[in-house]
């Protein structure tokens, strides 16, 4: 069953929540954000679809991580980077452009690009253990600079949200976690577990 997050939706919480990713520093953003709850870092891999739909992106690689888990409680994400001069583009392929292009690559493409605006986009998925699907997404607005500016992980060295003039890869921890699509889906995912969602 798939559902976005509604209020009157009870869940049993499980002692424990897997977190499905490769991606240690993503795992301690997450457990950053949700302090309340016990996270398990699971390196489980999952395929990912080919689609535009970054929630059926995320909803595949969830289905797939239940079942590898043997049904266990689980978080996974998909992000994607939406960038104006592309015409939205790469979109939920943002991992494969970076695979082959890497930061570098992508502001060669931007070299002289008057709009040089962009949207971080996260859809997580939180699976209970009978299988139900949660919804939560965070989007932040930003530009792509000029130049790689700090030493992050991914393309936090090219992304500068709206209301700042630094990289996230420039940001402290705690900088970025008022900025980020992460920050933003995980404290949704937080309330709702704690049932105080609005």
């Amino acid at each position: 069953m798939l559902q976005y997050a509604q209020k009157d939706i009870a869940i049993e919480m499980s002692s424990k929540i897997n977190v499905y990713t490769r991606n240690q520093k993503k795992v301690e953003e997450i457990k950053r954000l949700l302090p309340a709850v016990e996270l398990v870092s699971c390196d489980l891999e999952v395929e990912e679809i080919q689609s535009l739909d970054p929630v059926e992106v995320a909803v595949a690689k969830a289905k797939q991580a239940y079942e590898k888990s043997q049904k266990q409680a689980g978080i996974i994400e998909d992000v994607s980077l939406n960038i104006n001069y592309l015409n939205g583009l790469p979109g939920t392929y943002i991992d494969a452009f970076m695979k082959t292009l890497g930061n570098d690559g992508i502001l060669k493409i931007l070299r002289g690009a008057k709009d040089r605006g962009a949207e971080a986009l996260i859809i997580v998925v939180y699976t209970d253990e009978k299988g139900d699907m949660h919804i939560f997404d965070g989007r932040v607005k930003g530009r792509i600079s000029d130049k790689v500016l700090g030493e992050g992980f991914g393309w936090d060295p090219i992304f500068i949200p709206e209301g700042d003039d630094q990289t996230f890869a420039q940001m402290t921890p705690e900088q970025k976690d008022k900025f980020s699509m992460r920050a933003i889906a995980f404290r949704k995912l937080g309330l709702w577990l704690q049932g105080l969602d609005g």
